[in-house]
């Protein structure tokens, strides 16, 4: 094993509610939802109606700007509503899952070592598994006629109650090699896999060809694909680095074994809130309805959230599992007011700071909620976005340079190396309450329309 890198900034959140090691199979939910919203800059267009029937791998709709590049359903069934927002926005499509088994779309298998590279991409975009290609800069889907200098994916999540992806890819050995044969055709560089150094690593990861291994120690944001491209391989101007989640690796690879968009995958349910925290296993794009149903405490009012507390999406009940997401996270909602609040000694309360008396209390873990403890204030130079950012750029004056719409200095100061995942602890640190994710995203898209 080649020496670890080690990442000293960053900050680990201990809550309580982490997910227990135990599978379970969930029966396939009555239906199931893909989220146009749940990738930035798609402007979507449809490809059905209501009442159309599908099976799995379908298109549903395509970027408009881009109409090779479509989503499929995750299951066969009826098209029941395309629900929309302002200007008539569609915010999902939903599919009624036929009862029994999933009928696939059938792509024919193939093996990606006798295949070229566009015959790959030919085949990832026809059965919309190309939306699990990401791009850095901006972290969006990648473009099918750019070629990345490299390809990066981060075996372990260091986020706030994140699954173990060593025990969700188990059994899944064959498919990630697949995938990992079908992601290389996709560049001249090298694939690289991220690793934990503290924990011995599954065996799909271990075991894997055509990868180039890095070990990395430290806490969050240690696991984020960006750090990792940050150390090895990092962005300059016209670069372009593509992305992939290990567990979306494994559905690629399902596509070239079998020839069908096999969704499935290995979640975890979590927080302090759930009563029985564990693993599910289930297709991509499920009600939120399903995997919680009787499993959450009745005693609180809850937030639920597609995704980790740092970066995720709230969801309904009625909601869907977000397409990236491999968690679900459930907290008590903070709709209350404290007594002297952060004035309190605060013996159960986190901080990144020494405000709090639990600071003495080495390994307690937390029940946290939503509760933001104050209003927006003006941005103070703290010094606090520095502690939580492993990486050489300077937060505090990247977030000023986009509200400024500075793009000289935007790109001088890194915002082709960041996405909102990296800075999503700038955050959680802020005393000013700033939205720093949200800023991030609105400089990102300010470079996309400067560099079209």
């Amino acid at each position: 094993m080649s020496k670890p890198i080690k990442i000293k900034r960053g900050l680990n959140i201990p809550l309580k509610g982490s997910a227990e090691k135990v599978l379970v199979r969930l029966d396939k939910a009555e239906t199931y939802g893909v989220k146009p919203t749940d990738f930035p800059g798609l402007v979507p267009k449809l490809n059905v109606a209501v009442g159309d029937k599908v099976r799995a791998g379908s298109p549903l709709f395509h970027d408009k700007y881009r109409p090779n590049i479509v989503f499929s359903s995750p299951v066969s069934g009826e098209v029941v509503d395309v629900r929309r927002g302002e200007r008539r926005v569609i915010l999902e499509v939903v599919v009624k899952a036929d009862r029994g088994e999933v009928a696939y779309e059938d792509f024919g298998p193939a093996s990606p070592e006798t295949l070229t590279r566009d015959e790959v991409i030919a085949r990832l975009l026809k059965a919309g598994a190309w939306p699990y290609i990401r791009q850095r800069p901006f972290g969006i889907i990648a473009n099918p006629a750019d070629s990345p200098k490299s390809i990066f994916i981060s075996g372990f999540d260091t986020s706030p109650l994140a699954p173990d992806l060593d025990f969700a890819v188990q059994g899944e050995e064959e498919s990630f090699q697949a995938g990992v044969d079908a992601i290389r055709k996709l560049t001249t560089g090298k694939v690289h896999l991220g690793l934990n150094s503290d924990f011995p690593p599954a065996k799909a990861f271990a075991n894997a060809k055509g990868v180039e291994f890095h070990y990395f120690t430290g806490p969050h944001p240690t696991g984020n694909v960006g750090v990792q491209i940050h150390h090895i391989d990092p962005i300059n101007k016209g670069e372009v680095v593509w992305v992939v989640n290990p567990l979306d690796v494994i559905i690629i690879g399902r596509l070239f074994l079998k020839g069908i968009y096999d969704a499935t995958k290995v979640i975890a349910l979590a927080g302090s809130e759930v009563v029985k925290p564990r693993y599910y296993k289930l297709i991509s794009g499920a009600s939120i309805e399903s995997i919680i149903k009787d499993n959450i405490s009745t005693q609180a009012q809850v937030r639920i959230i597609s995704g980790n507390v740092l970066t995720g999406t709230r969801v309904d009940k009625l909601g869907y599992l977000s397409f990236y997401d491999n968690m679900v996270t459930v907290i008590p909602e903070g709709n209350k007011y404290e007594f002297f609040g952060w004035i309190a000694p605060g013996v159960n309360k986190h901080s990144a700071s020494r405000t709090f008396l639990s600071k003495l209390i080495p390994g307690k873990r937390f029940t946290l909620d939503t509760n933001m403890h104050g209003g927006h204030r003006a941005m103070v130079v703290t010094g606090q976005y520095e502690k939580v950012m492993p990486m050489d750029i300077y937060p505090m004056h990247l977030v000023k340079a986009i509200l400024a719409n500075d793009i000289d200095r935007m790109e001088q100061l890194g915002i082709y190396e960041v996405v909102e995942e990296d800075m999503a602890l700038c955050e959680y640190v802020c005393p000013s309450k700033t939205e720093v994710q949200a800023i991030l995203r609105k400089g990102i898209e300010t470079m996309i329309k400067e560099l079209s």
